[in-house]
């Protein structure tokens, strides 16, 4: 790590990239193990997709109550430490083959996200708040997300491996055992950051946290309940009139929070919600990455391996064998399981549906794949490799006096990462709305863009909270960051559910295109009343 940052930037760097190590390996494989018939629980697209779409957005919604605790009574490293080994444990129970202990481990890390996430963010920015390091913290939030992205890149090749060899549990223990490194590593470089570990005194007119708790939590736990027991759905599924129902008491917390903050603070805090609001449809399209890209990769993916390179990717475990088998749906490990061999119906293997009848290998025979899940190691792969491009961009800027402020970074991401929409528009037409085998390079493509779009936006909003916050609402505006990000995710999951509803899947893209172009035209049109508040707090 570079000298002119802080000592603690590398723990915390390493402690964040062994814990994304953990989750990312549980969320790139988490909708394949529900819809595997054989193994998993035999989910279908909508179903999954929603099952999905609900679990991170809980995970992205505890943060809230986390950095709650956090600022008034644990403490960020208790927070951290506690959240840290909640999610380990959840990872090692998801092994477990049951929909009960699903249901519990999913629990657990929705719980200790809420502990982890907004805390580790907001102690990395509490390192910058000094005169020696506080121009450096747009850049060290750039550097802490690389690290991030490591262990997103990195944790795929280990669950397509364990998968292969042993099966989706081992998979699931690996990621748990990723977690559990981050704690230790946490805690090793405890001293270089224990100083900024200060729980916040509550300010004359603020709310108590257990009247806070009590004036959100038990609303939530009844909205969401009224939203679960509608006669009829009216956003997708119950799941998710729950879940919507349920985050109005928090909206309105953080409304009476501006309404009651002192006026020196209603700017500030007035610019993150609004900035809160718009992010909400970046992360909508953006977490696809999980449900329908994942689909996109699955079944619409050429993913056949080159002969040259099966024999070192065979030593590797990192080949999925799949067999044609014409007569019966077939989920494919090593032992060549059938999933029902009774059905009148003859349904091709979901890979073989849209590979033309001359190119369909001879019953019995096996094609050599790359496993689904290590697609989703393009993103962080893209995160680590332009990162330094994108910082060495905004220094060059920075030298020449044109760097855009964060606000106008953020603008930018939201355009740029539209523009991905149209590059699975192209991959569309070129497979012919999925009649044949897309280009793996389409994929690739448009997250080589909107991976750009992230860099401009994500750390950005991690360093623009620490910047503009009142330093007794640090964790707790970190926490509507990820409020923001949860009730994105939660639209992610009602986008892809519908998936199977476009008949012309350009048609779905070019919906992602539009959401991103609104997003992206409001900031535009916020950005200068956001440049002179963050001028005037900077």
């Amino acid at each position: 790590m570079n000298k002119n940052h802080p000592k603690a930037l590398p723990f915390l760097f390493f402690s964040e990239m062994w814990e994304r190590f953990g989750y990312y390996l549980m969320i790139g494989i988490f909708t394949l193990y529900l819809k595997d018939s054989v193994a998993g629980f035999g989910m279908t697209e909508a179903e999954a997709s929603d099952l999905y779409g609900t679990f991170i957005a809980f995970v992205f919604l505890t943060p809230f109550v986390g950095g709650l605790l956090a600022d008034r009574v644990l403490g960020y490293r208790r927070s951290i430490t506690i959240g840290g080994i909640m999610m380990g444990a959840g990872y090692c129970l998801m092994s477990i083959h049951s929909l009960t202990m699903l249901y519990v481990s999913m629990l657990l890390v929705i719980l200790g996200n809420g502990f982890f996430k907004p805390n580790i963010s907001t102690l990395l920015g509490n390192v910058y708040n000094t005169p020696e390091f506080k121009e450096k913290k747009d850049e060290g939030y750039n550097i802490f997300y690389m690290g991030i992205n490591i262990g997103a890149f990195v944790c795929n090749f280990f669950g397509a491996a364990l998968y292969n060899m042993i099966g989706w549990g081992a998979a699931f223990i690996a990621a748990g055992v990723g977690m559990f490194i981050g704690i230790i590593i946490f805690w090793s470089g405890t001293k270089h950051f224990k100083h900024v570990d200060v729980i916040k005194p509550v300010a004359e007119g603020d709310m108590s946290l257990w009247k806070i708790l009590g004036v959100i939590l038990l609303p939530s736990i009844a909205f969401g309940t009224i939203g679960f027991l509608l006669p009829e759905p009216l956003v997708g599924s119950h799941s998710t009139d729950a879940f919507l129902f349920g985050c109005v008491p928090i909206v309105f917390f953080y409304g009476r929070l501006y309404a009651k903050s002192p006026k020196e603070e209603k700017r500030p805090i007035a610019a993150m919600l609004a900035i809160f609001a718009v992010v909400i449809l970046f992360w909508a399209v953006f977490k696809q990455n999980g449900s329908t890209l994942n689909t996109w990769a699955d079944r619409y993916t050429d993913r056949e391996i080159p002969e040259s390179v099966v024999p070192v990717l065979s030593k590797l475990q990192l080949v999925e064998e799949n067999a044609y088998l014409k007569d019966s749906f077939v989920v494919m490990d090593k032992q060549f399981r059938v999933a029902d061999k009774t059905k009148k119906e003859v349904t091709y293997p979901p890979y073989y549906k849209n590979i033309p009848a001359k190119q369909l290998p001879k019953e019995g025979e096996t094609m050599n794949l790359f496993n689904t899940n290590l697609f989703q190691s393009v993103n962080p792969f893209w995160v680590v490799a332009l990162t330094p491009l994108v910082l060495a961009f905004f220094a060059f800027l920075k030298r020449k006096g044109k760097e855009p402020s964060t606000p106008a970074k953020i603008a930018f991401g939201l355009t740029i990462s539209a523009l991905s929409c149209f590059v699975m528009v192209a991959a569309v037409y070129a497979n012919e709305n999925g009649a044949l085998k897309s280009s793996p390079w389409w994929f690739i493509s448009s997250y080589a863009v909107i991976t750009i779009g992230e860099l401009f936006l994500s750390p950005m909003g991690l360093s623009l909270v620490s910047k503009l916050s009142p330093p007794r609402l640090t964790a707790l505006m970190m926490g509507g960051w990820f409020l923001a990000t949860s009730i994105g995710n939660k639209m992610s999951g009602v986008l892809s559910s519908l998936w199977d509803g476009y008949e012309h899947k350009a048609n779905f893209f070019l919906v992602n295109f539009v959401l991103l172009s609104i997003a992206a035209l409001l900031m535009f049109a916020m950005l200068k009343w956001l440049n002179k508040i963050f001028k005037e707090h900077m």
